[in-house]
């Protein structure tokens, strides 16, 4: 399990409430910055995912953590006749929206606020669910994947792509000094919240990724669950299904 890694040390709010203020603190300026400090991969890494979920032709895909919906309306570049964009932060959705409307897909992409760990959603809804760079943020990581199966449909895939740690060197030590100090110091440069990039690289640093994110999924009864390492480890696509 995760260590419980918080956005305000200082703060008192639990940890959803906290990453609600800072998403919605940071929402500005999100897609800019977060192009610069990924050097644009992370589009090279979403292209990935959605080739995965579009192999098994879903009618219905819930993108949990949608923040501004970037992985939502690229997904619409498929069969689904409906997206549902989840997220906590007003801000990051409010953002999604304008960019779902200038792109004419709101008949099919619908931006929701609502907690990820007590989705507003019935048993087996979705044929296919994603997460990009949000299950680390769940305040209780197995009750969030507990309820993301309990909405996906039998025979349905969960697609998570989330930051992992390089293991070989000397990419491990590199990464340790980009995420340790050279991350940080962008947010601090760019983003009128200094604590928001600390906090995302100290919650990627302690997140359990590789096989130990496996048995978390298997633990809560996915199956088929595979991994797959992207960019020297710095981060994983993970896929299960239900059945």
């Amino acid at each position: 399990m995760s260590k419980n890694v918080k956005p305000y040390k200082d703060s008192e709010l639990e940890k959803k409430k906290q990453v609600e203020q800072m998403f919605d603190n940071i929402s500005g300026n999100y897609d800019g910055l977060n192009r610069v400090i990924s050097f644009g991969i992370d589009q090279k890494w979403r292209r990935k995912l959605i080739r995965m979920v579009q192999k098994t032709d879903p009618k219905y895909i819930l993108d949990v953590a949608t923040g501004t919906g970037d992985l939502a309306i690229a997904l619409a570049d498929s069969d689904a006749e409906k997206i549902i964009g989840l997220d906590i932060s007003a801000g990051m959705l409010q953002v999604g929206k304008h960019k779902i409307n200038a792109k004419n897909l709101d008949h099919r992409i619908e931006m929701v606020q609502a907690d990820s760990e007590n989705l507003p959603y019935p048993d087996h809804t979705f044929d296919a669910i994603t997460v990009a760079f949000g299950v680390r943020n769940f305040e209780d990581l197995e009750q969030g994947l507990s309820e993301i199966y309990r909405v996906l449909s039998p025979g349905g895939i969960f697609v998570v792509l989330e930051t992992s740690v390089p293991t070989r060197f000397p990419f491990k030590q590199g990464y340790k000094l980009y995420s340790n100090y050279i991350l940080p110091g962008i947010g601090r440069l760019f983003s009128k919240d200094k604590s928001a990039y600390q906090y995302l690289s100290e919650s990627a640093s302690v997140f359990p990724y590789g096989e130990e994110f496996n048995n978390i999924l298997r633990k809560i009864g996915f199956t088929d669950v595979e991994n797959h390492p992207q960019t020297f480890g710095v981060s994983t696509i993970y896929s299960a299904s239900k059945t």
